[in-house]
């Protein structure tokens, strides 16, 4: 009888894991194809058609500019902030943010945040320091896809996106996760380079109404669901004493980095723009149509003499190495940035470049390994003299099909020569 028993446990645990492994793939089993519509909507001589807007730009390539900004710019809201990421997590440079959140929406800003389910459920349940926030009044975040295991089929759609809006006045996006491990210099056990893009119109009236719609067609999805909102939480002891640390840390920042919190001009650091274009992938929790790798594929293919392409990996199928095989036929100088095997920080895009190689080599593009010691995590394109392209999308197939994603196309030959000398370090 115990032996039946014993079999019988493992029988079902055996169905267990198959239920959730079959169900987490099988959404995914076919990889869409590009639809005629989205090949008919993407037109590199249109590209920026209609939108140059009186916008300004800056590279945010270190993490200390990007904890600096993260603090400077919200702390000038007005009216509202945005914050939207794929994994947030306790440490110093959160609390750093969460600080000047919480005092601005003390003030009566109204605060809306937007989080993958996979960082919600590992990363924020349990922690008082996103309750102190998700209690407020005037702060409102959601969960995008909350991890649900009864429902595995929808385990694999992810938010990917990372961006910053602050009132109608300026947004930054790119590959930065909210942590340590990105923003601020903080001693952390492990770090990685990245970098965003951050624009500016004092005239509310540039590409961050691009940005805006693309977030309210996000936040309004049935698959978003409110953060512990309940009121009775925010009289929690650990609630309560969360708020007053984060309080107490307005007050220090304030105290020690004066220069955060007076007068800036933005036009003095910034460099004018010719147009701006968000490309973004479908927004639901299934298998998506590649529309920002077929984007970028057709943007660099309209290159008239040169293409730099960073991403942290790359694992492609054949439609994908076809893509970007023709790139490298029509454009002179094209160069691909990785990370080595030994300095990435993804172990199965690390690994399935152990067999890929060759294929990535017979793509085309002069290849080169970055093997700097720490980490790159940026995604980035630079276009001839005058297209830089940042944004979240890593040249993968989980980019690519599974994931929500967002690259900001910007024309302007001053940004493009400061990411092609980022680029090039």
């Amino acid at each position: 009888m115990a032996f039946l028993k014993k079999h019988r446990l493992g029988c079902l645990i055996i169905a267990a894991v198959l239920y959730l492994l079959v169900g987490a793939m099988a959404p995914f089993a076919i990889y869409p194809e590009i639809s005629e519509y989205t090949k008919a909507m993407v037109s590199t001589e249109q590209f920026f058609e209609n939108t140059a807007s009186g916008d300004r730009a800056m590279i945010l390539e270190t993490g200390q500019s990007a904890w600096e900004e993260r603090i400077r710019l919200m702390d000038k809201a007005e009216k509202r902030i945005v914050l939207t990421t794929f994994d947030m997590r306790e440490g110093q440079s959160t609390e750093d943010v969460l600080s000047v959140i919480l005092h601005k929406a003390d003030e009566g800003v109204s605060v809306k945040i937007l989080i993958d389910g996979i960082s919600g459920f590992l990363r924020m349940e349990g922690r008082p320091i996103f309750y102190a926030l998700s209690t407020h009044p005037n702060v409102e975040i959601k969960i995008y896809n909350p991890v649900n295991i009864l429902l595995p089929w929808r385990l694999q759609g992810r938010m990917h996106d990372k961006y910053v809006m602050v009132d109608e006045k300026a947004y930054f996006l790119g590959g930065r996760n909210s942590f340590d491990y990105f923003i601020g210099t903080y001693e952390t056990e492990n770090n990685s380079l990245d970098r965003e893009v951050l624009v500016y119109n004092p005239d509310s009236n540039g590409s961050i109404k691009q940005l805006e719609t693309y977030f309210d067609s996000v936040w309004h999805m049935d698959v978003c669901r409110l953060f512990h909102d309940d009121s009775s939480l925010a009289e929690h002891p650990k609630v309560m004493k969360q708020r007053k640390v984060l309080e107490e840390r307005y007050s220090y920042l304030r105290e020690n980095y004066p220069e955060l919190f007076g007068d800036y001009d933005y036009k003095e650091v910034t460099c004018p723009v010719n147009g701006v274009r968000l490309v973004t992938n479908p927004t639901g929790i299934y298998a998506k149509e590649q529309v920002v790798f077929y984007t970028m594929a057709e943007l660099m293919k309209g290159a008239g003499e040169r293409v730099d392409l960073h991403t942290p990996y790359i694992v492609c199928n054949d439609y994908m190495y076809e893509k970007l095989g023709e790139v490298a036929d029509k454009v002179q100088n094209p160069r691909l940035v990785i990370n080595s095997v030994e300095n990435g920080d993804n172990i199965v895009a690390s690994s399935d470049y152990l067999w890929s190689k060759p294929s990535v080599v017979d793509i085309g593009f002069d290849l080169y390994e970055y093997d700097g010691g720490t980490s790159t995590h940026g995604k980035s394109i630079v276009i001839d003299d005058d297209i830089a392209i940042v944004g979240s999308y890593n040249f993968d197939l989980r980019s690519s099909y599974m994931d929500t994603e967002m690259m900001l196309a910007v024309k302007s030959p001053g940004l493009a020569a400061k990411l092609q000398s980022n680029m090039n370090v």
